[in-house]
């Protein structure tokens, strides 16, 4: 018993797990092919922004889906929505896998996933509230968010070594196997709720999607907020997409490239469990926000120019630890400047930006890098200056009134 008035149940934690299993695959089939970009384009015959189309489909389709799948999420509650993106999840991930020959039927595979993916990632804070009490809601979404990370350095890392070991057509048939077990422990082991809810009468799930979506955009420090993301998402998408791209005329493998990439998103764990602790045991979230933004720069400066492969990977863990520690940061102080809107809606807004600036750099990186080496020093010089300006950004944000005030909810 948690309290005399209401009661917590031990499956919450599979609940949870059959969750952050399915997320973990999708998250994978989306960055298989970041690091065997040139691999790919000859097993394919197609250009290696044809193999980028093939992650940066999640991105146009995150834009057209988004607001249907979250409402889907509030109507119909997480089995039915969450159901529906494990299943496409588990379909098109083995008729990938049997499809695994034919680049063009391998797209629309892509894209079956992809119809998928927000209606499992828009879900996360709802899994919380369902199942879990307040003072546990924080924890429920950081795992939730953790196994997104998870799932891009499994594909990040294992890719290679698959390919490498077999062929890209098996590596796809293991993949589409993985999902497929996912779904169905998904459908075995999911419940809406449980027996009584998990919190006192008034702390239950609040609404989403469009409720107050006026008042949130005419938030100043929200807005600014906004562009940062734009900044930051894109250029951690950009660069893990074309994480291959960008070390391959350095001489480095396709292993070297999943290992770098891989790194990055094992700094953006690390970062993303210490940094937001900090943030809130100091009571403070703008600091935080511009200390990530300035130590990415470096990251990403090594990142465009280290020719040494223990410097890239240095690099990589510090561009990943700064700039995926700023994002939980991020989603917490714009749920707090825009309070008392929906928590789902100003996440919602962070990460449509978000996939709307990854589809502008990848098409941007491919369109500028070296015609005659291949190089994306050139667009990776840009993606700094856009850091930077999103630095200056940070730095005319505000801090937020729940906490200068010190109203926020105890747990």
């Amino acid at each position: 018993m948690e309290q005399t008035t209401f009661k917590v149940y031990g499956y919450r934690w599979i609940v949870l797990l059959a969750f952050m299993f399915v997320t973990a695959v999708n998250q994978l089939l989306w960055i298989t092919f970041a690091a065997i970009t040139g691999s790919a384009a000859g097993y394919y015959g197609v250009s290696d922004l044809s193999i980028g189309l093939l992650s940066m489909s999640f991105m146009i389709v995150y834009i057209f889906v988004s607001i249907p799948a979250s409402w889907v999420i509030d109507t119909y509650g997480i089995r039915v929505a969450v159901g529906l993106g494990a299943a496409l999840t588990g379909i098109f991930g083995l008729l990938r896998g049997l499809w695994a020959s034919d680049y063009n039927l391998v797209l629309i595979s892509q894209i079956g996933i992809a119809i998928g993916q927000p209606f499992i990632l828009n879900a996360i804070t709802k899994v919380a509230a369902r199942w879990f009490p307040i003072r546990e809601r924080a924890t429920a979404s950081g795992l939730g968010s953790l196994a997104m990370y998870l799932g891009i350095v499994a594909g990040l890392a294992l890719t290679p070594y698959l390919t490498i070991r077999s062929s890209i057509g098996s590596m796809l048939v293991i993949y589409g196997i993985v999902s497929v077990i996912a779904a169905v422990a998904f459908f075995g082991l999911i419940k809406e709720h449980p027996p009584t809810p998990p919190c006192p009468p008034g702390q239950e799930e609040r609404s989403l999607v469009l409720d107050g979506l006026k008042q949130i955009l005419r938030r100043r420090d929200f807005v600014l907020l906004m562009l940062i993301f734009f900044v930051g998402l894109g250029v951690f998408n950009g660069v893990t997409t074309w994480i291959e791209d960008i070390v391959r005329p350095r001489g480095l493998s396709i292993t070297q490239a999943g290992i770098t990439g891989g790194l990055m998103v094992v700094g953006g764990v690390i970062g993303a469990v210490i940094i937001p602790s900090l943030s809130d045991r100091s009571r403070k979230r703008v600091p935080f926000i511009v200390l990530a933004l300035a130590g990415a720069i470096p990251g990403l400066i090594g990142i465009t120019y280290a020719t040494s492969y223990w410097l890239l990977l240095a690099s990589a863990f510090v561009l990943g630890f700064c700039l995926l520690s700023a994002g939980p940061i991020g989603f917490q102080y714009g749920a707090e400047v825009t309070y008392p809107a929906p928590e789902g809606t100003s996440n919602g807004l962070l990460l449509l930006m978000g996939q709307i600036s990854g589809i502008l750099f990848i098409f941007g990186m491919d369109s500028f890098k070296s015609p005659e080496t291949g190089s994306m020093t050139p667009p990776l010089v840009a993606l700094i200056g856009l850091t930077v300006l999103g630095l200056l950004l940070g730095t005319r944000l505000r801090e937020s009134r729940l906490m200068t005030e010190e109203v926020d909810e105890q747990p």
